[in-house]
Formats: C-alpha cells, structure tokens, sequence
C-alpha cells in the first residue's frame, strides 16, 4: 500500500476509531495509558479534521474556506477547554487564559520562526509581503492586549478578570476586529497577502472532486464530534497525569494548542520550504488570529451563560514575553524579506516560552 493510500485510509478510519473509542470510555474514565492511547487518538483527531476543512476548503473558495477554517479549529479549541473547565478542575479558570496566550506564542515564534529558518536556509533572504502580515500582526497585537493584557490592570473586579459589561465589549471587539480582518483578507485587499515576487503553490492544486468534498463534509462533523467527546472522556484524568508527573498544571494549555496547531504548522514551513514564505506568514498570523478572535467570545459567551469563573489576564511573565513578541515580531514584518537570523530570534522566545511553561 502506498503512503497516499495509507494517508486517505488514516483520515477516513482515524476518526470512525475515535469515535467508538469515545462510545467505549464514556462512562469508564481511562487510566495512565489509556489517557495516553486517547491523547494520541486526539491528535490524529485533530490532523484528520484539519485535512477536511483544507479539501473543503478548496472546494467552496476562499473566503468561504478562510471561515470554515477558522469555525472548525474554534469548535477543536473551545470544546476542549470547556470539557476540562467544566470539570471545576484547580486550573479551570485560568485554562481558556492560558490555551490562548499559548496559541499566540506557538504560532508567531513556533510557526512563523520555523518557517522563516525553513525558508532561509537554502537562500539568504526570502520575500513577502509586508503589508498584509503587518496588518495582521497588528490585529493579533490589539486583540491580545485586550483580552489578556488589560484584565490584569482593570479595577472593576478582583483579580485578573473583568467585569460582565467590560467581557461582553472585549468579545464584540475581538469578532469584529477578526471579520474586519477577514473581509480584508479575501474582498477589500486580497493583493496585500500575495507575495508577486513569487505566486503562492497553493495554487497549483487542482480542486476536488463533488464526492470528495460530500466525504470530506461528513467526516469533518465525525471528526469534531470525536475530538469533543475525546476530550469529555479526558478530563477528569489529565490533571492527575500532569501532578502524578510532577509537571504544572498550565502545561495542559501548552499541550491542547500545540495539539489544535501542529497541522498548521506543518504546513506553512512545508510552504515556507518550497519557497513560498507568503503562505507560511499566512497560516501562521491567520491561525493566531482565528484562535484568539473566535474563542474569547466564545468562551466569554459559555462563562456568562454557565455561570463559569474566566480568568483571561496574564501574569507579568507572560507580559514580558507576549511584548517581546510583538516588538520582535514588528521587525520581522517591517521589511518585505527575512533572513535567518530573524526566524533564529523567533525560536528563541518560543524556547523560552516552553521553557517558562515546564519550569515557572
């Protein structure tokens, strides 16, 4: 069997098999292993449902793709998080907190570092267009500061939360600051994300088929549907795996979002590493932005309806490092070529972002 059919095989059976997992643990919580085996189906979960938006996407366009996209890894995300924070865990308040800011460091020093080091090693330099990841760092920079960063500095209410008028602005403000970046994106400036130094390779891909999208539709909600109830069947046990382990429970953030991201990320630096930057810069700054646009409101939504504590501002720590992100991440975007060094300086504060994680 060769690896293509091995691959179609894996995205078709993958999520069928975590499906019945799911029906098998439902009322039997796992043990030690068992959160292992489930955790590794989880993340095959993931890849699967990544790889249908990214045919059904091809299907339908662009601008319907970009938002099917962003819904499908809002629904991975979000259904994850509340399945462990409606646990009433140690670490429940702070968990939606701590997966986004995660998702932000993994995508604008994982990815972006990653693919600008994959894209410069063969060359000195590689070209992109500034415009359009200026602007979008510019929006994961407002969106993050007011959702995580100004919380810790509000007075309205006690500790690093806000109040419900002050959630409700920040939600509102994060969906349209995303749509206003989205219509940019696919109507209004479609040429600021387009490097014409070198067309994007996503275009060489012929579209699929009518049947292919129809199978790929169906096993995308197969696929969501066992990524949720994975993470149902998880919940109770991954803290104690993560104390038994002697590792901080805020590590379960870093986790969830290197599990939702990886595709991703695999994706861009394969781009990146055939010489299209400009899809790397894409799928890295979209991803962050879809990531924090979507789930603060939908999390803000789910903590006012179900009565769930949301603690959304970060530490000090975590200050530092999310403006050493910003300000490393302006200058990568300030020209419309990077070189290795600057993919070598977003690796470092991704490093020490995971390093922070283990030991705090």
């Amino acid at each position: 069997m060769t690896l293509n059919k091995l691959n179609l095989w894996f995205h078709i059976v993958g999520p069928l098999f975590a499906l019945v997992l799911v029906v098998l643990f439902w009322s039997s919580p796992p043990g030690s292993l068992g959160v292992i085996l489930l955790g590794v189906v989880l993340a095959g979960g993931v890849m699967s449902a990544v790889h249908h938006v990214d045919i059904i996407a091809a299907y339908v366009g662009r601008v319907w793709g970009a938002i099917f996209l962003a819904l499908s890894v809002t629904v991975i995300e979000v259904g994850i998080i509340l399945s462990i924070m409606l646990e009433g865990g140690s670490s429940a308040s702070t968990l939606g907190r701590d997966t986004v800011f995660a998702a932000v460091m993994i995508t604008v020093n994982g990815i972006i570092g990653f693919s600008v080091v994959a894209a410069t090693l063969k060359s000195s330099t590689s070209s992109f267009n500034s415009e359009g990841s200026g602007a979008a760092l510019g929006a994961i920079a407002t969106i993050a500061t007011l959702a995580l960063v100004l919380p810790t500095f509000t007075a309205g209410s006690e500790g690093p939360t806000f109040t419900t008028p002050q959630l409700v602005f920040v939600a509102l403000v994060s969906l349209g600051v995303y749509a206003l970046f989205l219509w940019v994106l696919t109507v209004r400036n479609r040429e600021h994300f387009e490097d014409i130094e070198r067309p994007s390779t996503k275009t060489l891909q012929l579209p699929p088929t009518r049947d292919t999208f129809v199978w790929s539709l169906i096993l995308l909600f197969v696929s969501l549907a066992a990524i949720v109830g994975l993470a149902r069947v998880l919940s109770p046990s991954i803290e104690d795996v993560f104390s038994d382990a002697g590792l901080p429970l805020s590590l379960v953030a870093v986790v969830i979002a290197l599990v939702i991201l990886l595709p991703e990320g695999l994706s861009a630096v394969k781009f990146s590493r055939q010489g299209d930057m400009q899809s790397g810069f894409n799928i890295g700054y979209g991803s962050a932005l879809a990531s924090i646009g979507l789930t603060i409101p939908a999390l803000a939504i789910f903590s006012l309806f179900l009565d769930v504590e949301l603690n959304l501002g970060l530490g000090y720590t975590e200050i530092v490092l999310f403006i050493l992100t910003i300000v490393v991440g302006t200058v990568t975007v300030s020209s419309h070529r990077v070189t290795l060094f600057q993919g070598g300086l977003h690796i470092v504060i991704f490093a020490a972002f995971l390093f922070i994680a283990v030991s705090p």
